[in-house]
């Protein structure tokens, strides 16, 4: 309510200045300014680049970074018959770890490091296995286990967790039970224990639920004391959770997207994106540090690229790592993506860990 200050001023007066200021027009929304680079922000990160083709003109496709510079992955051979599982060092040099024939629909699943030893799951038509090799003792790989069950990856850094010198993994054997499994690093049988309902592992030694629901996380198991904790989550919003940090996401009512971030107890509930932001790898709150994200541009639609950037949520700020992104994954600590187009394109990597 106005207040009358000046006496001499005519009631008519009064309202004809009012009545102005409520016909002015609304002050202009300025935009968010832009966030900074990678570069800027971190300048002692470690980087890489890699070639989209090996040095035989083969299509090279990483899984998985040793670091910045040495990864993992898997490339054809050149006449097309065998999948290759290969060390690929900054260097240039080539270790071939494992090959499949094209013929049995090879696969080579969600690789995870303990140190200098590297597991992963190997698919073919209608048969699953573990395998693990020393990256640095030059000894061959070897067999883990073949008692995997019907095992279940869901394109997480914990699709496989090495922990407490085993290595865990779940299976589905029905849409009402999911059975933990875990053989020893060095081998060994196959311990196997069930839990009711549809879970995921998370760090460990913690599971998750929710992965094929459509309101995401509501509950998380400590698979070891037993323990439950219950996520709040509303109807209107999609939860992922680890076990410090969960990411919720909705629909504003301006039809816009946003993206909070929260502990498993909703404590700490903060907005880091909205508008055109989106998730863009499976992970929460990576290394409990930082969160990933996308920003479609003017130029998606045309491209399929993204701005790619990171959240830090210990600085509540927000850093571009490339404007524009395509093919973005994330494991064990480090990121990566590619910048081009299909025909020609190369991969980047920034290693999380290396941030100060």
């Amino acid at each position: 309510m106005l207040r009358r200050l000046v006496k001499s001023a005519s009631l008519g007066a009064a309202l004809a200045a009012s009545g102005a200021l409520l016909f002015l027009p609304p002050a202009v929304k300025r935009p968010p300014a832009p966030p900074v680079t990678a570069a800027q922000a971190w300048p002692a990160a470690q980087r890489g680049t890699v070639p989209a083709d090996l040095p035989d003109g083969t299509a090279y496709e990483p899984a998985f970074f040793v670091d910045a510079k040495d990864s993992v992955g898997t490339a054809p051979t050149r006449d097309g018959k065998f999948l290759r599982f290969l060390l690929r060092k900054a260097d240039g040099s080539l270790r071939q770890l494992r090959s499949l024939p094209i013929s049995r629909d090879p696969s080579f699943d969600s690789p995870v490091a303990a140190g200098d030893v590297l597991v992963w799951g190997e698919g073919t038509t209608g048969h699953e296995e573990l395998w693990t090799v020393n990256l640095r003792d030059g000894r061959p790989p070897r067999l883990l286990t073949a008692d995997v069950g019907d095992a279940r990856f869901y394109q997480s850094q914990y699709d496989i967790v090495v922990a407490d010198g085993r290595v865990h993994w779940v299976a589905a054997p029905s849409d009402e039970v999911t059975e933990v499994r875990s053989v020893a690093l060095g081998g060994g049988p196959v311990d196997v224990r069930a839990e009711q309902g549809v879970w995921s592992l998370s760090a460990w030694p913690w599971l998750i639920n929710g992965v094929v629901a459509s309101a995401g996380t509501t509950m998380m198991r400590n698979i070891v004391t037993g323990q439950d904790r219950t996520i709040p989550s509303t109807s209107k919003s999609v939860t992922g959770c680890s076990p410090v940090w969960c990411r919720v996401v909705s629909l504003a009512d301006d039809g816009f997207t946003r993206i909070e971030l929260m502990h498993p107890d909703g404590g700490d509930r903060r907005q880091i994106a909205e508008g055109a932001a989106a998730t863009v790898i499976a992970d929460v709150g990576v290394l409990d540090r930082f969160e990933v994200l996308s920003q479609t541009t003017s130029t998606s639609e045309l491209t399929g690229n993204v701005q790619l950037l990171v959240y830090e949520i210990a600085t509540r700020s927000t850093v571009e790592i490339s404007p524009d992104a395509g093919n973005v994954s994330y494991r064990g600590g480090v990121l990566w993506w590619s910048t081009g187009n299909q025909e020609s394109f190369l991969r980047h990597s920034l290693d999380l860990r290396t941030v100060v």
